[in-house]
């Protein structure tokens, strides 16, 4: 069965984009979630107005991050914790650490938006990304210190 995305969807294609799919995905996952619509004539001019609007949508999204990256600026914070001898830490420092650690210099952010690959897992200034906007990024400088 052939449906056209209303929004990005993992492992199966872009908004807008026509995919095939088994017709038990589409009539019990995508259709009743809104993610696609079938693909019919009448459906592909909905899907191009949606589309329309997404990007306009998209770009107030854009300059409201490029705003915000503007005024956060260069971020830094420092995160005190408990380490061994060989400035291994007994945890790690995960984004949702970074994250309240921020809060505490007033700059509120999500925890999706920090960009770590693994945990920090020793002492040690650290960049990490934060990811405002998929296309707006900023660095935050993370000084991880012995307690």
């Amino acid at each position: 069965m052939d449906v056209i995305l209303m929004q990005d969807v993992d492992d199966l294609g872009q908004m807008g984009q026509t995919v095939a799919v088994s017709r038990g995905y589409a009539r019990n996952y995508l259709l009743p979630q809104g993610l696609a619509l079938a693909a019919t004539p009448g459906n592909k001019n909905v899907v191009q107005e949606h589309m329309k609007l997404e990007r306009k949508r998209d770009d107030l999204r854009k300059a409201g991050a490029l705003e915000r990256a503007g005024e956060l600026g260069e971020l830094s914070c420092t995160i005190s914790v408990q380490a061994g001898d060989d400035d291994k830490l007994f945890g790690s420092v995960t984004a949702r650490n970074i994250v309240e650690a921020l809060a505490k210099e007033n700059v509120e952010l999500d925890h999706k938006q920090i960009v770590l690959d693994e945990p920090i897992k020793q002492l040690g200034v650290y960049s990490v990304p934060v990811r405002l906007h998929p296309e707006v990024e900023i660095t935050a400088k993370v000084w991880v210190v012995k307690s």
